[in-house]
C-alpha cells in the first residue's frame, strides 16, 4: 500500500510524516510526499529532527504532486490545511484522501529550545498517527470503513 503525505511546501510537515511512516512501515506500506507548491528543498530542521530520533533522511526531497503521475498513491493524506482545501489531480484516480491537520512548526518564533520543541512535538504526533494506522485490521475493512478510521486517526 502507498501512502501519499501531502502539504503545500513539501519541506516538513509532509517530509516528517513521510520519513516516519517508513520508519515504522512494516512490509508491503511505503510513504512518499508531495507539495502542490514544493518549495524545492527540505527545511533543514526537518531533517535534523529527525536525525536526532534515528530515522533515516535518505532519499527525502520537496517535489511536486506530479513526481507520482505514472505511479499513484493508494491513501492521499493531507496534512496541512490549506493543502486539505485543494483538488487532488485528477491522476491519483480512486485514491483514498484522508485529513491530518498539523501545526506547521516552521512558523514558531522563539529561542532554539522552543523550536526544537514543536518540531519535535509535531514528530511525535505523527508517531501516533503512523502507529494508529499500522494498528488497523485492513483486511476487515471495506472502503469506507476505512475511510473512516482514516479520519478519525487524523483527530489524534
Amino acid at each position: 500500500m502507498r501512502v501519499l503525505f501531502m502539504c503545500t511546501a513539501n519541506s516538513c510537515r509532509s517530509i516528517l510524516s513521510e520519513a516516519m511512516f517508513n520508519h515504522l512501515a512494516p512490509e508491503g506500506f511505503e510513504a512518499v510526499s508531495s507539495g502542490s507548491f514544493p518549495k524545492g528543498q527540505v527545511l533543514p530542521r526537518s531533517l535534523t529532527t529527525l536525525q536526532h530520533a534515528g530515522i533515516s533522511t535518505d532519499g527525502l526531497s520537496s517535489k511536486g504532486n506530479d513526481a507520482f503521475e505514472g505511479c499513484p498513491p493508494d491513501i492521499v493524506i493531507t496534512v496541512c490545511n490549506k493543502a486539505a482545501g485543494e483538488t487532488c489531480p485528477v491522476y491519483f484516480g480512486p485514491a483514498l484522501k484522508s485529513h491530518w491537520g498539523l501545526e506547521d512548526p516552521s512558523d514558531v518564533v522563539g529561542d532554539e529550545a522552543s523550536v526544537d520543541a514543536a518540531f519535535r512535538t509535531t514528530l511525535a504526533r505523527i508517531e501516533a498517527r503512523c502507529q494508529a494506522f499500522f494498528a488497523l485490521p485492513f483486511d476487515h475493512f471495506d472502503r469506507e470503513q476505512l475511510k473512516l478510521e482514516l479520519d478519525r486517526i487524523g483527530t489524534l
